[in-house]
């Protein structure tokens, strides 16, 4: 068993250093895709503030995004290639960070709470795409430029992790 520190008094740059930590400790020693996904989805739902969803969409042979393991309420299940933050994501292979998701051209809202949205595309060491990383807020403009740098360090923790 893993025991979670408490990590909310912590200043936004140390708070993911220190969930950096976290996650290489609660995934090591296993590969399993579904497992180490579950895991970190809880782990990131736990210590972030703010949050009201954060899971993985995986890339599947047709392009589609298909829901996996996630915290929040129930999630769209599919997301056509290119569409929305998530699909935007995975085409362009770029970090998606929306600061008023209805101002996003074709955003797709499953959850109707939520206001911004980070999204990180997750790309296997030979440069394939596995899926993506999506947090959603209901907050405007919760996610920043230290969210993102964040974000992108803990998917490198988590990728790293299964690769």
């Amino acid at each position: 068993m893993h025991a979670i520190s408490n990590l909310e008094h912590l200043p936004k740059r140390d708070l993911y250093a220190a969930l950096q930590r976290e996650a290489a400790a609660l995934l090591g020693g296993e590969r399993d895709l579904i497992a180490n996904a579950a895991n970190f989805a809880a782990l990131v739902w736990q210590q972030v503030p703010v949050l009201n969803w954060c899971g993985f969409y995986l890339l599947k042979p047709d392009g589609d995004l298909l829901v996996g393991p996630f915290q929040g309420k129930p999630a769209c299940v599919r997301i056509a290639n290119g569409r929305g933050v998530c699909g935007t994501a995975a085409v362009t292979r770029r970090t998606q960070r929306v600061q008023d998701v209805n101002d996003f051209p074709g955003h797709i809202a499953c959850d109707a709470a939520s206001r911004s949205e980070i999204v990180v595309p997750l790309q296997r060491g030979d440069g394939t795409l596995l899926g993506v990383w999506d947090v959603d807020s209901p907050v405007p403009a919760r996610f920043d430029a230290e969210d993102e740098a964040g974000m992108e360090a803990l998917c490198r923790v988590f990728m790293a992790s299964i690769d």
